[in-house]
């Protein structure tokens, strides 16, 4: 049975990109399936709270300034063992709320005024956790070097936008704002 979900939430997952690459032309879409985004909950003279993702998927729509982003909630990694299984278990319960979700647009965005040099943008969109869903606009740099872009920047949010319980005995140790930091290298995916 467990294996049935498994496979359901794969499906799921992949019809969800399918969807995103299916409307795009091959040369206005950028892909980056191992983009980062690194969280931090950390208070000071307490253990750090931080967990970084590495196998991010993210797609860009160059024609439509859409962007849209899917990190599996258990692909964060923590220093400390123990507090990776109580962020899945207790805090975000990755089994029932397996993914985190963006979908943005990036406002005043121009592929042909993209070089080098980075610029900055605000992404207009919104973050999915916990089947809650809390409006975003984080302020990102963009650059473009060859065929890909890369795509800079962070943003916080609060555990409550989520609807995340955070108990009484170690509310003092956990920030109360979380800083969420994104890293996407995008390429121009030419595989259609």
């Amino acid at each position: 049975m467990k294996n049935m979900i498994y496979q359901l939430f794969f499906l799921g997952v992949y019809g969800f990109f399918m969807l995103m690459v299916s409307t795009a032309n091959a040369q206005d879409k950028y892909l980056d399936k191992k983009g980062v985004v690194v969280f931090e909950a950390s208070e000071k003279s307490f253990e750090e709270v931080k967990a970084k993702n590495e196998s991010v998927t993210a797609i860009f729509d160059v024609t439509k300034n859409e962007i849209a982003s899917l990190a599996l909630i258990r692909g964060f990694r923590f220093k400390n063992p123990l507090m990776q299984e109580h962020f899945n278990e207790n805090y975000i319960e990755s089994s029932q709320y397996p993914k985190a979700i963006f979908r943005g647009k990036i406002n005043d965005f121009d592929l042909n005024e993209i070089g080098s040099a980075s610029m900055e943008y605000t992404i207009k969109g919104v973050l999915e956790i916990r089947e809650r869903k809390k409006s975003i606009e984080p302020v990102v740099q963009i650059q473009r070097v060859n065929n890909t872009i890369s795509i800079r920047g962070s943003f916080k949010v609060l555990p409550q936008d989520f609807d995340i319980q955070i108990p009484k005995i170690v509310e003092n140790k956990i920030a109360k704002e979380v800083l969420v930091k994104l890293d996407f290298k995008l390429l121009a995916n030419e595989d259609e």
